[in-house]
């Protein structure tokens, strides 16, 4: 009997009844298949998602496997899962060279954990793969340097050649868990308020993101002061956001306060990624009882009101802050925690709504 002789457009045909779950058409037209071969029964091929945490990766390929396995003659299917994050390019701003995507994690008030969601997201997407750095941009409060064991960390000078050939100086960002950090807490002395105003500001922030060589990022993460001052302003007329994402606690003025942040950034025409819910539960655990300490449901409520993403909820854990405290954050002190995982799961759906929001700034063909 002589094998059946498959072809590529075979193997094309099959994958275009794939479809990716997120961007809404099939694998094919979305160029995410490359590098097809074939010997005899044997296929081989790469599908390049938009992001190395994309939470929906084990269904692409389960139903990829399943679509060329139909295919008369097909034995023997090779899949590699890669990435290539596409850069988002609004109008509007300075691009920053190299880093695709710029999103900043705000709240309507302080003491909700954004600092702290914002750090556990970005160790969370590069252990996904991503290269990522964070701009600490809260004036008022900086807490990445304690979060990331970086409290000591002074930033040092480099000179950086430019497209046009020229050398300029930069600073070089502190890197720590694979994720690159630049903080207002770096240029400060320990326990000293950064006391500035209105245009100040501005002129600062502007400072922090053009003076960083931050070389090639997947995403740089801002993490914002509360509220909706002069340092949001400052942030959005300077670079064009992939978008925002909200922080917020369910307790009901805690959403209502974080609705108004929200709000803000829809005004200045940011897209917003995405609310997460942090502290959102309390597991006992002595009797392993679940509590509601401030409330149930808000975070949800509220995107759904609103009609934005809901990313996800966050407990509140012990551990979480005793990993905070010591530099150490919980995905790196304790990787197998529920509150690790959850912290992925969410880092996987932010990362989702990216690529969901970058579609809709470039044409299918260019990846």
């Amino acid at each position: 009997m002589n094998p059946v002789n498959i072809t590529e457009t075979q193997i094309l045909n099959a994958l275009r009844t794939v479809p990716d779950p997120d961007l809404g058409k099939d694998l094919v037209t979305l160029n995410m298949i490359k590098n097809i071969k074939i010997c005899e029964g044997n296929v081989a091929f790469v599908v390049e998602l938009t992001t190395p945490a994309c939470p929906m990766k084990a269904k692409i390929e389960a139903d990829c496997r399943a679509a060329v396995g139909a295919i008369e003659g097909v034995t023997h299917i090779k899949i590699e899962l890669t990435a290539n994050v596409v850069a988002r390019r609004p109008q509007g701003g300075k691009v920053i060279p190299k880093v695709k995507h710029v999103i900043a994690v705000a709240s309507g008030k302080g003491g909700v954990g954004k600092s702290t969601v914002t750090a556990n997201l970005a160790i969370a997407l590069a252990q996904a793969g991503a290269k990522v750095g964070i701009l600490d941009a809260d004036v008022y409060g900086p807490t990445i340097p304690m979060l990331l064991g970086l409290e000591d960390e002074t930033l040092e000078q480099i000179a950086e050649r430019q497209a046009d050939g020229n050398v300029i100086p930069k600073i070089a960002p502190a890197e720590r868990h694979g994720v690159s950090c630049v903080s207002v807490g770096f240029l400060v002395e320990p326990g000293q308020p950064l006391v500035m105003r209105g245009p100040m500001l501005g002129k600062f922030v502007n400072q922090l993101i053009g003076d960083v060589a931050w070389g090639e990022l997947d995403y740089l993460l801002v993490d914002m002061p509360p509220g909706t001052g002069d340092t949001t302003i400052s942030l959005v007329d300077a670079i064009p956001l992939s978008g925002a994402v909200i922080v917020m606690t369910p307790q009901d003025v805690a959403a209502s306060i974080a609705v108004k942040s929200l709000k803000a950034f829809q005004k200045l025409n940011v897209p917003i990624l995405g609310i997460i819910e942090n502290m959102a539960y309390f597991i006992a655990p002595d009797t392993g009882n679940t509590y509601y300490i401030f409330g149930r449901g808000g975070g949800m409520e509220a995107a759904e009101g609103l009609q934005v993403p809901f990313l996800g909820r966050i407990p509140l854990e012990i551990a979480t802050r005793e990993a905070s405290d010591c530099g150490e954050p919980v995905l790196v002190s304790d990787p197998e925690s529920i509150q690790a995982k959850t912290f992925h799961e969410v880092a996987g759906k932010l990362a989702q709504q990216i690529s969901i929001q970058s579609r809709k700034f470039r044409p299918l063909n260019v990846m």
